[in-house]
C-alpha cells in the first residue's frame, strides 16, 4: 500500500435538517450529488473517491447515484459523521483524507488538487483547508476542500468526543467560526492563498437553504450548456455581469 494514498470522501444524506432531500435536487438535469461527483472526477491528486452515506432506506437513492458515477459507496452512521469518515477511510486504506461535504456542487478541481499537493508537501501531519476563506485565504465558500492525515482522524475517533464533534468533523481540528485551531501542537493548521482573479471571500457557493439552491441552479442553467467544465472564473463573470444586473 502506498504511504501517501489520498482518499476523497464525499459525505451525503437525504435527511438534511435545513433542506431535506437536497442531495437529490436537480441541477441542469442531474442530481446535486451527481454534479459534485462529475466535477471532482476531474481531479488528479487522489487515488479513490468514496461517497459516504447513511444506512437509511431513504438514502438508497444516493447509492444508485454513486454507482451511476462509478465511485465507491460506504454506508455508515447517519449522525456520527466522525465514525462514518473513520470507517470509510479505514476500509479504503487512506493515509490522507480529503473531505468534501455534499452541498458544494461547484467544487473547483484545480484548487482541490492544489491544496492536496500543498498538504502532501508539508511532510508533517496536520489539517489543511481552502473550503472557505480560511485564515484570510480569500477563497469563495464552497469551491475547495479539507485534507487531514488519517492518523489525526484515528486520534479524534478514539477520544471521548461530544455529539457536536461527532457531527461536525472539522471541530475536532479547527473551528471556522472562531478561526481557532483545537491544538496546533497535535494538529498544525495550514492553507494556501486564493488567486487574485477569484478572491471572493464573501461569495457563497454551497447549498444549505432553498434560496441558495435556486442560486446554484441559475448558475448551472446558464453556464453548463455553454461549457460542462465551467469553472470559478466563468461563475464570477456570470455573477458580475448577468446575475447582479438582472
Amino acid at each position: 500500500m502506498s504511504k501517501s494514498k489520498v482518499v476523497l470522501i464525499v459525505q451525503a444524506r437525504m435527511g438534511s435538517t435545513r433542506l431535506p432531500g437536497k442531495s437529490n435536487l436537480d441541477l441542469a438535469g442531474v442530481s446535486l450529488v451527481g454534479r459534485i461527483l462529475e466535477r471532482i472526477k476531474r481531479c488528479k491528486t487522489f487515488q479513490e473517491i468514496v461517497l459516504a452515506i447513511p444506512k437509511n432506506k431513504e438514502d438508497d437513492v444516493l447509492l444508485k447515484i454513486g454507482e451511476q458515477f462509478g465511485v465507491k459507496v460506504f454506508r455508515g452512521s447517519e449522525n456520527n459523521l466522525l465514525d462514518r469518515y473513520y470507517q470509510a477511510a479505514k476500509l479504503y486504506d487512506a493515509n490522507y483524507v480529503a473531505r468534501l461535504p455534499a452541498d458544494n456542487p461547484l467544487s473547483e478541481p484545480k484548487e482541490i488538487d492544489k491544496l492536496i499537493c500543498h498538504h502532501l508537501s508539508l511532510c508533517r501531519r496536520g489539517f489543511s483547508s481552502n473550503l472557505s476563506s480560511f485564515f484570510n485565504s480569500g477563497y469563495p465558500d464552497g469551491i475547495g476542500i479539507e485534507v487531514f492525515d488519517f492518523s489525526l482522524l484515528d486520534d479524534a475517533h478514539q477520544r471521548n468526543t461530544n455529539e457536536e464533534k461527532n457531527e461536525h468533523i472539522h471541530l475536532n481540528f479547527f473551528d471556522y467560526k472562531s478561526q481557532k485551531a483545537v491544538d496546533t501542537e497535535w494538529c498544525p493548521i495550514s492553507t494556501i492563498k486564493c488567486p487574485e482573479a477569484f478572491r471572493r471571500p464573501k461569495l457563497i457557493l454551497d447549498v444549505n437553504t432553498y434560496d441558495q439552491y435556486l442560486f446554484i441552479k441559475e448558475i448551472y442553467e446558464y453556464l453548463y450548456p455553454k461549457n460542462p467544465n465551467f469553472g470559478i472564473l466563468e461563475i464570477i463573470n456570470w455573477y458580475d455581469n448577468v446575475y447582479k444586473k438582472s
